[in-house]
């Protein structure tokens, strides 16, 4: 049988610096780029992925859509706002591959998504995958309905697969964002985090210490990436260190954590164990690194389409 996937969020045009005046465009967000890297990862007829935003009716929009489709991305349950734009961020890397990003995004129209004329039917998806980012977009309202969502999810089986990816910025306070993504813990079945994400939310000492507390929430597959230093994951029985892959060179640090998520994912729904799945996504985290920009031209990664 055919797994649907549905990844909820925002896909935006990248813009990233080549040179301190020359810019390359993408399109990319995070939980589009782990639609991109899972559907790379499967065959159709395993894992069908499909994506859900909002978009203009612009020539940026299209492209969006295009590039979306391009990589055997279904996007039927895309709306399109006449007259809107979708986001745009810009990328900067240092010497060591570490980004920063400049954002313009408020007047994107993925803020709209499950507001009341525009609440999808998800039904027929068997997993549902989502961040923080996804719940930073949405107004409070938008949440509850967003959080009905995968509560009914769950309730018919489906998995929920959530990354707490924290960017203070887009939340009014501390004390939303932890309430925020606290909620989706407790509706989550497969988590994802990053250490660093889970300490700055919840003042977790160590990737070990945000494993344990998720468990202890009810969540039955964890996995805490912690970077260069690799992950720790739940075996079953116990928490796992599985170390990264080493890498010659580190060229752009963007979308590391995506890939990560895309290659775990894509082998858990294949059948393997999460140790084996952590290695998988470090496998794939560490071809995209070696890249300029989130999505990665690489034969040994190509479109599905």
């Amino acid at each position: 049988m055919t797994t649907r996937v549905l990844a909820v969020g925002e896909c935006m045009i990248e813009l990233t610096h080549t040179g301190s005046r020359t810019l390359s465009l993408g399109y990319a967000g995070d939980t589009f780029n782990t639609a991109v890297y899972l559907a790379r990862l499967t065959r159709p007829e395993d894992v069908e992925v499909d994506y859900l935003t909002r978009l203009g009716d612009d020539e940026y929009s299209a492209g969006i859509l295009a590039a979306m489709r391009a990589e055997g991305i279904g996007t039927g349950l895309i709306d399109q706002v006449p007259g809107a734009h979708p986001g745009l961020y810009l990328v900067r890397t240092d010497e060591r591959g570490e980004r920063s990003f400049t954002y313009y995004r408020s007047e994107s129209p993925a803020r709209r998504l499950f507001d009341g004329e525009h609440a999808p039917d998800v039904t027929g998806y068997d997993v549902l995958y989502l961040s923080a980012i996804t719940l930073q977009l949405l107004t409070p309202a938008a949440r509850e309905r967003l959080w009905d969502t995968l509560s009914a999810a769950r309730a018919r089986g489906a998995h929920v697969v959530f990354d707490s990816n924290y960017r203070p910025m887009g939340w009014p306070s501390e004390d939303v964002a932890r309430d925020a993504v606290r909620r989706t813990w407790e509706l989550t079945t497969i988590a994802a985090p990053t250490f660093s994400d889970e300490h700055a939310l919840f003042g977790d000492t160590s990737p070990e210490a945000a494993l344990a507390r998720l468990r202890d929430v009810g969540v039955p597959d964890v996995v805490v990436k912690d970077g260069g230093n690799g992950c720790v994951v739940w075996d079953g029985t116990a928490a796992r260190l599985v170390p990264a892959l080493p890498v010659e060179s580190t060229m752009d640090t963007t979308a590391a954590g995506d890939a990560f998520n895309a290659g775990y994912l894509a082998a858990r729904l294949s059948g393997q164990d999460p140790v084996e799945a952590a290695g998988a996504g470090h496998a794939v985290a560490a071809k995209v690194i070696a890249h300029p920009g989130a999505i990665i031209t690489d034969p040994s990664l190509p479109p599905r389409a």
